[in-house]
């Protein structure tokens, strides 16, 4: 068995297999892909960062045929649940190509938070909605005084397409702004959709507009990256979340990761943070936001949930297809194609009256 410890380099290359951002995810490619990158941790506890175990092909043959028949049934069924296929329930195909019944709506505010726009696009699984209010609060409590986080858009009310999103399909996407400060530490609301740049400031469009008439006043704001930190700390350390992937610019997400170091914070915590971190290949940078992605659980792959990027080894176990023994295959082949066979003795012609 070949074990390795895991890396910045490792996970480079996965994420070099799915560069996918806003528009994410290329259709066929299912949860095994985490599986098809030949990674598997062994654990999920503990101060330091367990090692990388590559999975035998087996498994990975059958978790990719799941998928593809899970895949088939979604498309034929135009990805929504039918009378023909009503298993389909919850977050239904991919982020960028699905529908979700039974959404869950997130209140307009809560503990810690707030939603930036009143356009109706706040639905999601409730796993998601639980982990956007869950970590709101954690950040809220951990840092009182601060102001709330802004939530952009989740997904429509039965999913589908939503306008400036390509995915945002599913209810399995979330906006979030970024937690904000003047140039001295003084907490101050997010300014929107700004851009930050590597050295953490931002122009604010407010702040620019009194500066033109006020020479002297403030023009920019700092990210605040502790807040930042709490809030991807408490997203990664969910139990429930199963958080898939937080888009977000590279040299954004090295500030918040090297925060993270220079506090002590659990090693293990700051790879499981490193790895679901990602500066979208497909899209904008996600300088101005970050945006949350929830895996499917085992529960909802089966129920029509598919893709979004890898399936990262510490969630829940993907259900797999166990093959039957080679000898009973070919004993069921021989069986039925020799003259003579219990199977061919078995098959009796029904009577007319029967048919």
């Amino acid at each position: 068995m070949d074990t390795r410890a895991p890396g910045r380099a490792e996970l480079d290359r996965i994420h070099e297999n799915f560069p996918s951002g806003a528009g994410e995810v290329i259709a066929g490619r299912s949860d095994a892909g985490a599986v098809a990158a030949g990674i598997q941790r062994a654990g999920a506890a503990g101060p330091a960062a367990r090692p990388i175990v590559v999975m035998p092909s087996r498994p990975l043959l059958t978790t990719l045929l799941l998928g593809l028949v899970a895949l088939c049934c979604a498309a034929c069924v135009g990805s929504s649940p039918t009378p023909l296929a009503p298993a389909l329930r919850g977050s239904i195909g991919v982020p960028h190509h699905g529908v979700i019944t039974d959404a869950v709506e997130l209140p307009r505010q809560g503990e810690g938070y707030r939603l930036l726009r009143s356009n109706g696009v706040r639905w999601g699984t409730a796993r998601l909605v639980a982990a956007i209010q869950r970590a709101a609060a954690d950040v809220a409590r951990a840092r009182p005084g601060g102001e709330p986080l802004l939530v952009g858009d989740l997904s429509a009310r039965f999913g589908g397409a939503t306008r400036g999103h390509r995915s945002h399909r599913t209810g399995r996407d979330a906006d979030l702004l970024l937690y904000a400060l003047t140039p001295d530490g003084r907490p101050v609301r997010s300014p929107g959709f700004v851009e930050f740049g590597p050295d953490g400031l931002a122009r604010s469009a407010g702040d620019a507009d009194r500066a033109a008439s006020r020479p002297g006043a403030e023009a920019h704001v700092r990210l605040d990256v502790e807040r930042t930190w709490l809030l991807v700390k408490s997203l990664v350390r969910s139990p429930d979340a199963h958080v898939q992937w937080l888009f977000f610019a590279r040299w954004l997400e090295a500030l918040v990761i090297e925060y993270a170091r220079a506090r002590g914070e659990d090693p293990e915590l700051v790879w499981y943070a490193e790895s679901v971190l990602l500066q979208p290949g497909d899209s904008t940078a996600h300088a101005d936001h970050l945006h949350l992605r929830v895996a499917c659980t085992p529960d909802e792959f089966l129920s029509g949930c598919l893709g979004g990027g890898p399936y990262w080894p510490w969630l829940p176990a993907m259900p797999q297809l166990v093959p039957p023994p080679d000898g009973d295959l070919a004993a069921a082949i021989l069986d039925d194609l020799l003259p003579g066979g219990a199977a061919a003795g078995s098959r009796v012609a029904a009577p007319d009256g029967a048919l």
